[in-house]
């Protein structure tokens, strides 16, 4: 019997992502091209399941922005943020620019996974140039720059972090050896110009830990969380909605917990709360056509993935005007 659910989400997801950020990702051929990873890889089996992959990304960005500089990044540079007709930003949470985002997240995310090799390298030098202009000054003085090595290191790690995480907690056959993730996807961290990047899940939650003397929940973080999420009228399943910005915040390790000033419910609400999200993100979920088509283009056998992702070469310099052209 179809399951309805996860055909209404295929369907959905044509309309809302693939469609709109998937035109330039090949997943077919050349035959035999394993891309990064390839197949019966911790990463493939992660990143199939898209529900869990959404969540995973809605974890990660909630941690990353715990960052001040992160938060300001999002608010000069990101789409995130409302802005006049003159460009200023408002103040206000722009949910059209947050569905760009996530698109362009989830496209990223899943062609670099079981894309082809040169959709993969494609990706990488788009999102690569893109944070060549992310520079600024924070109101306070700071000045930030999204190459910076410690700027990478922990942006890497928030995102594998939370990708594990919502994998762990809410897939329905987790992986018995999370290792495996951590240690494979520190080639999409590289890719992306990382260097030095923890890799198993105790280094990844030791190198987050780390940051905590230069976090901080900063007005532009508070605006768009807990109580003022109440009431906005967006859908549960949907990203900026109160319910799965508790999702997100349930998934903070104790010491960002505190942080976010995140109110555990009595456990009985709190395993009710699990469980029916649990429940939701597998009802949902269905191998997508990328991902079988994968599975085609590497059945008969594949070549050696690419020794290193790292950047062979720097970068040629690109504005955003010509970065955002050739998404």
């Amino acid at each position: 019997m179809p399951n309805r659910l996860a055909t209404r989400f295929e369907r959905s997801f044509d309309a809302d992502v693939r469609t709109k950020f998937f035109r330039h990702l090949e997943f077919r051929e050349p035959v035999g091209d394993p891309g990064w990873f390839g197949p019966g890889s911790a990463v493939w089996y992660v990143h199939s399941h898209t529900p869990a992959l959404v969540l995973g990304l809605v974890a990660a960005a909630y941690i990353e922005g715990l960052d001040p500089s992160i938060s300001w990044m999002g608010y000069d540079h990101s789409r995130l943020v409302a802005r006049d007709a003159a460009g200023v930003p408002t103040g206000a949470i722009d949910p059209e620019g947050g569905a760009v985002r996530l698109g362009h997240s989830v496209s990223f995310f899943i062609g670099t996974a079981y894309g082809t090799t040169e959709t993969a390298e494609r990706l990488a030098r788009t999102v690569r140039a893109m944070h060549h202009t992310v520079k600024g000054v924070r109101p306070d003085g700071v000045r930030y720059d999204a190459d910076e090595p410690e700027w990478l290191r922990w942006n890497y790690a928030t995102v594998v972090w939370g990708l594990a995480t919502a994998h762990e907690r809410y897939h329905s056959a987790p992986l018995p050896d999370i290792d495996e993730y951590y240690a494979e996807f520190v080639r999409v961290g590289e890719a992306l110009g990382g260097t030095g990047l923890p890799r198993t899940k105790k280094e990844v939650a030791d190198c987050l830990e780390s940051y905590l003397p230069k976090l901080a929940v900063t007005p532009i973080k508070a605006f768009g969380t807990g109580p003022n999420l109440r009431g906005n009228g967006v859908p549960p399943w949907q990203p900026g909605s109160a319910f799965l910005d508790w999702a997100a915040r349930d998934m903070l390790p104790g010491w960002a917990q505190k942080l976010a000033l995140y109110q555990r419910p009595n456990p009985v609400s709190l395993r009710w709360k699990r469980r029916v999200l649990k429940s939701a993100v597998n009802g949902i979920y269905t191998p997508l056509r990328e991902f079988r088509e994968a599975q085609a283009r590497t059945a008969s056998g594949t070549a050696a993935p690419v020794a290193t992702t790292a950047p062979a070469v720097p970068d040629p310099a690109r504005t955003r005007e010509e970065v955002e052209a050739a998404l």
